[in-house]
């Protein structure tokens, strides 16, 4: 009788720790589909320009594959490499401009560079309908990091237009992409990415 009573409290007992492991198991795949679902480098096409050896199609399938986007200068680069992610999908790489919430401090990207990067947020027309290129696009710089991954949280008021001290500051409420540029490539400079995390972006989806 004594060694039943024993066995069941055994069975409840491991019971317990199945229900918690499952617990735990379930929160963590629902982190990991959030994170998904606001990281830029899972959740959208990502377009470049200019001398790169990873033309569009090579970037986004690596970028499925691998939840990473790399690109690197060609042998002989001429003119400047040019990034960009719109913040809200798209079926073209100008689409609508996206009113981020007050509540909205920073970007935190996580790269690896050989060389210096210029990371442009471009915001949208006066009228804050549509995306196109050229108008304002306040830039901070992105330190290079040639080793190793680093993680560097940017506030949205370091954007500045031009990345002057005085320059104008970013209108988060009508923001349309980012455009990371290598403005003097050299032959074989890398870019790597793999995360893009703008803070509460998903409360701003259109």
């Amino acid at each position: 009788m004594m060694r039943n009573k024993r066995f069941g409290n055994w069975l409840q007992y491991i019971g317990l720790i199945i229900t918690l492991c499952l617990i735990s198991s379930f929160k963590t795949d629902v982190k990991k589909k959030t994170n998904n679902d606001n990281n830029l480098v899972t959740s959208s096409v990502w377009y470049v320009a200019g001398p790169t050896i990873e033309n569009q199609e090579v970037i986004n399938t690596i970028r499925k594959k691998n939840s990473i986007i790399r690109v690197t200068a060609t042998n002989s680069p001429i003119g400047e490499i040019e990034l960009n992610v719109l913040i809200t999908p798209s079926q073209s790489n100008d689409g609508s401009p996206t009113n981020l919430p007050e509540d909205s401090n920073f970007v935190s990207i996580t790269y690896k560079s050989s060389h210096l990067i210029k990371l442009q947020a471009r915001e949208g027309n006066e009228e804050g309908t549509g995306c196109v290129h050229g108008g304002s696009h306040p830039r901070v710089d992105l330190p290079i990091s040639p080793d190793k991954f680093t993680t560097i949280k940017i506030p949205w008021s370091d954007f500045k237009q031009d990345g002057l001290p005085n320059g104008k500051h970013l209108n988060i409420h009508n923001l349309c992409k980012f455009n990371f540029v290598n403005y003097k490539p050299v032959a074989g400079a890398t870019l790597e990415i793999t995360t893009v995390l703008i803070q509460n972006l998903k409360q701003s989806k259109n």
